[in-house]
């Protein structure tokens, strides 16, 4: 039996940009043996579509700075991005997005019953989403050319502070109020998201820019790629506040595959069990409720377990959650439908 899956995070078109190979476009439709998602490998494995994130990347510094591991670094905060840079590398991954739709690889869908289309015609769906506001100018220009190409889900940061807001830096047994709240720009930016239905992303964000986007938004809050902060205490890993904050607003949270954001050591270990994954899905339906669980895998953008190890072992995780006797329904809600039903009510 193959349970289709909607995955709320992945960072395959910064891999495909960053390649020093001139056939991106035949990389993802293709295939290759490198990362985590290509469009045979999806197929395979069951997935009906997801959030293909524009990552503007970071400034080139040293990494033992910025690193996840416990140990391996100071975990600050990697410098603001210039936004001729930040326009240049997204604009790069809308323009790879735009392609592979023209190709017939995917469907970029605007709505909800765009994605429904796409799965009937058996065609991946892709929501065009933004990790890291840096592109968008504080007149908003750039965002009206980002909405009209298909700009429908946006993650005010990346774990870097930029002119909206602050991210959380890479540190464990810490939590993510660091920081300073967003800016005026960065509340303006919500309204904005909210009037023209463009979800808000709240992974990355720290406590104080959490804390004003629940202040401000009138949508269900999102963590499209966060995990549980009392089962691995790192900053990217959400609060037992931030959960039911995104429980009252009827919001959802996608689990993040990452193994430093699943383990209580926070190490970036691919020998780390599935079973573990299975803990903080139980965490989070306790947190937030059946409908609030669904997956986010962070694919092309993170260390994984090894018993997953791509998007064709997606499956085992979803087996693992039958044989953990959580019924069918409720993995396919966990899988697929409390992503379409969370986007039904934020996009349309």
């Amino acid at each position: 039996m193959t349970i289709p899956f909607f995955d709320g995070h992945n960072d395959t078109l910064l891999r495909l940009l960053e390649s020093p190979r001139a056939d991106k476009l035949s990389m993802f439709i293709d295939g290759t043996a490198d990362g985590h998602l290509d469009l045979p490998r999806a197929k395979t494995a069951g997935m009906a579509g997801g959030f293909f994130a524009m990552f503007p990347p970071p400034v080139k510094i040293s990494l033992d700075k910025v690193a996840g591991n416990p140990g391996g670094g100071t975990g600050e905060l990697p410098p603001q991005l210039d936004t001729a840079e930040a326009q240049r590398s997204t604009n790069g991954m809308a323009a790879l997005l735009l392609r592979l739709e023209a190709a017939g690889a995917l469907s970029i869908c605007r709505s909800v019953a765009e994605i429904r289309a796409a799965m009937a015609a058996d065609r991946l769906a892709a929501i065009f989403h933004v990790e890291g506001a840096e592109a968008i100018d504080q007149d908003f220009n750039a965002f009206e050319v980002l909405y009209a190409a298909g700009l429908r889900s946006i993650g005010i940061t990346w774990s870097r502070a930029n002119a909206f807001g602050t991210g959380v830096p890479f540190r464990h047994n810490a939590d993510p109020d660091i920081g300073p709240g967003l800016t005026d720009a960065g509340k303006e930016l919500v309204r904005l998201c909210d009037a023209r239905g463009v979800l808000i992303d709240l992974s990355h964000l720290n406590a104080a820019g959490f804390r004003d986007v629940a202040a401000i938004s009138t949508k269900p809050l999102v963590a499209t790629h966060s995990n549980v902060h009392a089962i691995s205490p790192g900053t990217r890993n959400l609060l037992d506040w931030q959960l039911a904050a995104i429980r009252d607003s009827g919001g959802v949270v996608g689990l993040n595959y990452a193994t430093g954001f699943l383990r209580p050591d926070g190490q970036f270990n691919a020998d780390t069990p599935i079973e573990l994954m299975v803990r903080h899905v139980d965490a989070l339906l306790d947190a937030v409720g059946e409908g609030g669980v669904a997956l986010g895998s962070d694919f092309d953008g993170a260390n994984i377990p090894a018993g997953i190890g791509d998007v064709t072992r997606v499956p085992r995780l979803l087996q693992a959650l039958l044989d953990k006797g959580y019924g069918e329904t409720l993995v396919r809600k966990i899988a697929l439908d409390n992503w379409l039903n969370l986007l039904e009510r934020v996009i349309g």
